[in-house]
């Protein structure tokens, strides 16, 4: 009977997930919350009769390069907490599908959980708002966007490599021929692309 009762058990995600953000969860100063949000595969190499397998990215598993792995990638979402330390407070997991936008996927997890933290009572009207850590594959930009309407911020890592334009410089009068598209670049390795900045935070 026991066993049989395992087999047909079940787990009430959603109300495991309700769970989840209703438990005491570390804060920053201030009482802030700061996730993060990333993914991690669960390798399947020798399954090929896995369904929904991915190629995924990961390292350290050969010498001089990364690799890509047959797997399962899921996206997590984490509470993060002051200090050096190995612990996590797992909020949310949903695997990603081969027809899957991670974006899109990746954007309603996140307002899913904001949402559940909010219903909770863990970020309450006059609290400082949450903020959403992401590594450098996000797109933080549409992120920050789609979720808008939120009481987030979101951060991302940016390549070191990347090259930005800044915005074109007003037309002068009296000039001719067809005005600029875009401003001077912006280049992450060169400081005298740099242009002053509009904030400092300390």
């Amino acid at each position: 009977a026991m066993y049989g009762g395992l087999n047909h058990g079940r787990i009430d995600l959603d109300r495991l997930r309700t769970v989840l953000a209703g438990l005491s969860l570390p804060r920053f100063d201030g009482g802030r919350l700061v996730l993060a949000v990333d993914v991690s595969p669960w390798l399947r190499s020798d399954a090929p009769c896995s369904a929904e397998r991915l190629f995924c990215h990961v390292y350290g598993r050969a010498k001089t390069a990364s690799q890509f792995i047959p797997g399962w990638p899921y996206s997590f979402v984490a509470v993060l907490e002051p200090g050096a330390t190995s612990w996590t407070a797992i909020l949310d997991a949903v695997r990603l599908g081969p027809v899957d936008d991670a974006t899109a996927i990746t954007a309603a997890q996140l307002r899913r959980v904001v949402e559940r933290l909010i219903a909770t009572g863990q970020w309450q009207a006059g609290d400082p708002p949450i903020v959403i850590v992401s590594d450098a594959g996000y797109d933080v930009t549409r992120l920050a966007w789609v979720l808008r309407d939120l009481p987030v911020e979101l951060v991302g890592r940016v390549r070191s490599d990347r090259v930005m334009r800044l915005p074109k410089p007003p037309r002068l009068p009296g000039t001719n021929g067809r005005p600029p598209k875009h401003g001077p670049e912006f280049r992450f390795t060169k400081p005298e692309t740099w242009p002053e900045p509009t904030r400092r935070s300390y």
